[in-house]
């Protein structure tokens, strides 16, 4: 058996137990104070291998750097490793959805986005320095506070360091039971589009009036049109709100709209027709605001290559990888949008991501991890 594989499964449970302790420390983007605590969690089950740095996150918790400190006396540039410390799920999930291990899983609010995946990454590690395996770069793990909120904090530190990696390796989970890795993921935005009227009362004056809802209505009919699923282009209006009581004719009403693109090339054109919006009712005014939140990751030839690799090495584990696209972003968007080969999807084997069934395959731990420790070897 590799050595690596053999040693990473002598080590599962304590695995499962790091997992566990990550998803007990409840960390939803919305309060620092629990992101914070699980950073202070994570620095401290790392204190033996790693040096750590963490980093101010503005309103959300603070972003959290770890440098390992491995075999091999001469590196030459860096790897990148993402994750991301945040969760969707408020605290107080656990009462109602406590972790447990049952029917070959692990189960509880973030154990597959992404808790897992630092979990594995960190025992990867952990198994280099054991093994004495030398690599030939420095391996830095970057633990973003606020990836599921839209990475507003933590972008320009994610970009800052991808620029000088050689590589991005994202602990975000695989595609289905399979564990899939990410070659492409659509590039994710949003509107806001605003509706101004003119207030009247229905009953008395209806005729004065301009109704917002009913613009509006008519301007969500318009969006849902640009959509082109021939080229991947998809614009979904989310939420729609407005109006003060049925008997008055709205003066204002809004409409949150989801895009989502597979090519760059394609926002300006979508965002031009959004820009160009027009009322029917020429008394109402229409205001846009938004844009593109992440650009795409596209399957250049520099992820091609890596995910070819990850497969080979794979391929010694007994594992047969597969690649896929999806239309949920990460923070590998932003650095496969700056040309930095990266390959996503590294992280746990399960299903039920923000859902009452998260969960993993706990048979999938020990190949995940060592697939892990081998990238980095060869990158």
């Amino acid at each position: 058996m590799d050595a690596i594989l053999a040693l990473v499964q002598s080590k599962q449970n304590d695995i499962a137990v790091l997992i566990r302790e990550m998803v007990e420390c409840e960390s939803p983007s919305d309060d620092p104070v629990a992101v914070d605590r699980f950073v202070d969690l994570v620095a401290a089950r790392v204190q033996d291998v790693a040096s750590v740095r963490t980093f101010p996150g503005g309103r959300f918790g603070k972003h959290l750097q770890i440098e390992f400190q491995l075999p091999g006396t001469k590196k030459a540039g860096r790897i990148l490793a993402l994750g991301h410390s945040d969760t969707v799920w408020p605290l107080g999930t656990l009462a109602g959805m406590p972790f447990r291990q049952e029917k070959g899983r692990l189960w509880g609010p973030g154990v597959l986005d992404m808790k897992s995946g630092v979990a594995f990454f960190i025992y990867a590690m952990r198994a280099l320095r054991d093994l004495d395996l030398p690599v030939t770069r420095k391996v830095i793990l970057q633990l973003n506070s606020d990836e599921e909120v839209g990475s507003e904090s933590s972008r320009p530190l994610t970009e800052k360091e991808a620029r000088r990696s050689a590589a991005v390796l994202v602990l975000e989970p695989g595609t289905g039971l399979e564990g899939k890795l990410k070659t492409a993921r659509k590039g994710v935005g949003g509107y806001e589009v605003i509706v101004k009227g003119i207030a009247s009362h229905a009953g008395v004056d209806f005729s004065a009036g301009s109704s917002a809802i009913v613009e509006l209505a008519r301007q969500i009919e318009r969006m849902a049109g640009f959509t082109d699923m021939k080229k991947g282009i998809t614009v979904n209006p989310g939420v729609i709100y407005g109006g003060t009581r049925s008997n008055v004719v709205a003066a204002e009403a809004h409409a949150d709209v989801d895009i989502r693109i597979v090519r760059l090339k394609d926002f300006s054109a979508l965002d031009r027709k959004f820009r160009s919006l027009k009322p029917f009712d020429r008394r109402a005014r229409i205001t846009v605001e938004g844009g593109l939140n992440r650009p795409p990751m596209e399957r250049s030839a520099g992820v091609v290559k890596l995910f070819r690799r990850a497969q080979k090495l794979a391929a010694g584990l007994g594992v047969r990888l597969e690649e896929s696209m999806t239309g949920g972003g990460s923070d590998g968007n932003f650095t496969a949008a700056l040309d930095i080969p990266t390959l996503d999807g590294l992280g746990g084997v399960g299903e039920g991501a923000h859902a009452a069934h998260e969960s993993i395959l706990i048979d999938r731990i020990a190949d995940r991890t060592a697939l892990l420790a081998k990238l980095v070897r060869a990158i």
